[in-house]
């Protein structure tokens, strides 16, 4: 029977912990776990520990939260801990080809999309954006290069018609442990399979910024639709009226002909939000107002009215997304 490996995991944010507590529950040995140092969060800006530091600590492994990973001091202690294989999940620093090469089998990567499309820091949020039926999960070999390295095994799985980036963030955070224990079992069964990405497959998806999220109403309504839903939670999605920031959370797509300017707001039944888009338009399902909290789109309109005919319209000259 093989000896169960010694894994140094690195990850930071909540995607990585389903990985990590499934390495425990099947047995894993793992040496330490490398994390992101604590950061303010919050309206107090109170040092935060990230999600992953908290999952280890409740499993009792070692932590460490290197500012970098590019020091001498850090690649001595990997050294001296000499694991059998790096696991990395959206841990947030990129690792020296140096450090790559420690461990004596590797180092794989749990990668929230099918490779190589969608290559970098927001994978998810993308795949929804640019209209994608499907995504998933690849665990790779890492190099040097960004999410470049030889694929190991692939699961997919389809995206819903209305699924947000956060309701698809969870499901392929399990997906990923899944994936990550098949692609264990096989190394060490001697039956795991190396497989060269096609580099002019490749497309990217870069990490997303606040201003990414205002609504250009000329895009057509199904485009703005995937635009909300793929930065929910965060970017999110915001427009103005008279200069009133409104945040999207949730909309549909209307199949009808409009004849006013993209952003105006459509006559219709009370309690309803319809929006002129470039091309059909867009029924607001739910939204916040500077002050406010999240509400369903009719709660909203009782306390804040938008009357037909408004214009909700861009305050910045952004570049918004660039979509397929």
């Amino acid at each position: 029977m093989n000896r169960p490996l010694k894994i140094v995991y690195m990850g930071t944010p909540d995607f990585a912990v389903p990985p990590l507590i499934s390495l425990h529950d099947h047995g894993y040995q793992i040496l330490a776990v490398v994390t992101q140092p604590d950061r303010p969060k919050g309206r107090g800006r109170k040092l935060t520990p990230p999600p992953v530091k908290q999952a280890a600590m409740r499993l009792g492994d070692a932590v460490l939260q290197p500012e970098t990973v590019r020091t001498d001091e850090f690649h001595q202690h990997m050294a001296k801990l000499s694991p059998d294989l790096y696991v990395v999940a959206a841990f947030g620093q990129i690792l020296p080809q140096s450090l790559i090469d420690i461990p004596k089998r590797g180092s794989i990567n749990i990668h929230a999309s099918l490779l190589p499309r969608h290559r970098g820091a927001a994978p998810i949020q993308w795949a929804i954006i640019h209209g994608d039926k499907e995504t998933g999960i690849t665990t790779m070999m890492m190099d040097k290069g960004m999410d470049t390295g030889d694929i190991l095994l692939m699961d997919k799985t389809p995206i819903g018609p209305t699924e947000t980036a956060a309701e698809l963030h969870d499901r392929l955070s399990r997906m990923g442990a899944d994936t990550l224990l098949r692609t264990l079992q096989q190394m060490q069964a001697g039956t795991l399979r190396r497989t060269p990405q096609d580099p002019n497959k490749a497309t990217y998806a870069p990490m997303l910024k606040k201003q990414d999220g205002e609504v250009d109403w000329q895009l057509p309504a199904e485009k703005i639709d995937r635009l909300i839903r793929g930065m929910t939670p965060w970017p999110g999605v915001f427009t103005f009226s008279d200069g009133m920031r409104l945040k999207i959370f949730r909309a549909s797509v209307l199949d009808r002909e409009v004849s006013v300017p993209p952003g105006t707001i459509l006559e219709c039944f009370p309690g309803e939000l319809r929006v002129a888009t470039g091309k059909g338009a867009l029924a607001i399902k739910e939204i916040q107002g500077e002050s406010g909290k999240r509400l369903p789109i009719d709660d909203f309109l009782c306390g804040c009215r938008l009357p037909d005919g408004t214009c909700l319209a861009d305050l910045h000259d952004h570049k918004p997304p660039s979509f397929p």
